[in-house]
């Protein structure tokens, strides 16, 4: 199976700001409706999940995307633009019924497709994990790029199945905890659930500390996960942001293994919560590290 290229991939990603309170637009509602359009009883749909294949019995057109659930998944569902996702998909021209592209995907947001491919979006917006999912897409609900990269005319559809393999959370869904440990940050969200830190005056701990903000209802995770994260760091000492996935526009993916002081942290802990941690510095003159770490899911070897 091919990647899909590099034009599928966003363009022009802007930068997001921490204290922003969208990073995408949100789904605005999930009741899923798909279409009764005669027209896709034109395309048959084969292959095992993950390796979606199909072919048209004859010619198809549409003026704006239309698709049908031809399998419900039972996983998480897309909210939100701003939630990760993994697919499978396979494109045919609707006009010849010639094969374009079989591909999956890599993670990356719903809303990172939408740029440049609205009409897979559309496809998957309040979706469900493990749905299969059979499409036409007109010229117009692409880029030009798209359109270029596909090969399709402006009067021309494409016709889609699509795999949903694998969604993850927007951010960190979990309750709420309480924690009176003297001299710790306060974390702020918003609502979209980007955290911002308020340090306070008084000086770093002196070793790693750890509180569970929030505890999600999700898999536990083991030592042997590829765990997906959300992470905002700050320097304690200037307050200054570091770094951050949210301003990034894009998550990490890390292991117990990996050389980020939170790693190991991160064992045994459920997907859905969210994390407070303060690693000190390297030496005495160093500025201690402030992360903030949602757990929104755990990589398949596929997602990797």
């Amino acid at each position: 199976m091919h990647r899909i290229p590099a034009v599928l991939a966003v363009l022009g990603l802007s930068a997001l700001t921490l204290v922003a309170c969208s990073s995408g637009p949100a789904v605005a509602s999930c009741e899923r409706a798909t279409s009764d359009a005669s027209v896709l009883d034109f395309a048959q749909a084969s292959g095992d999940f993950g390796s979606p294949a199909l072919t048209l019995e004859a010619p198809v057109y549409v003026d704006e995307t239309t698709f049908t659930d031809q399998v419900v998944g039972d996983g998480m569902r897309v909210t939100s633009d701003a939630q990760d996702v993994v697919f499978s998909v396979s494109f045919v021209n609707g006009a010849t019924g010639a094969a374009i592209l079989s591909s999956g995907t890599q993670v990356q947001a719903l809303s990172t497709w939408r740029d440049n491919y609205d009409g897979l979006a559309q496809m998957m917006s309040c979706a469900t994990e493990g749905s299969r999912v059979v499409g036409a897409i007109p010229a117009s609900d692409v880029s030009e790029a798209a359109a270029t990269q596909l090969g399709i005319t402006a009067d021309q559809s494409v016709v889609v199945v699509l795999d949903l393999q694998k969604v993850y959370l927007a951010a960190a869904d979990g309750t709420p905890q309480y924690n009176d440990r003297r001299g710790m940050p306060s974390v702020v969200l918003a609502p979209d659930g980007r955290p911002g830190v308020i340090v306070p005056d008084s000086a770093a701990p002196s070793e790693l500390a750890v509180e569970v903000l929030k505890k999600g209802d999700g898999t536990q995770i083991t030592d042997a996960d590829t765990v997906r994260v959300h992470v905002t760091a700050v320097n304690w000492n200037t307050r200054e942001v570091i770094s951050s996935t949210w301003e990034d526009g894009a998550t990490q993916a890390v292991t117990a293994s990996s050389s980020t002081p939170y790693a190991p942290e991160l064992v045994g802990e459920t997907v859905g919560s969210q994390l407070l941690v303060v690693s000190p510095g390297a030496t005495d003159t160093d500025a201690a590290t402030v992360y903030v770490v949602d757990i929104i899911g755990i990589d398949t070897p596929t997602a990797q």
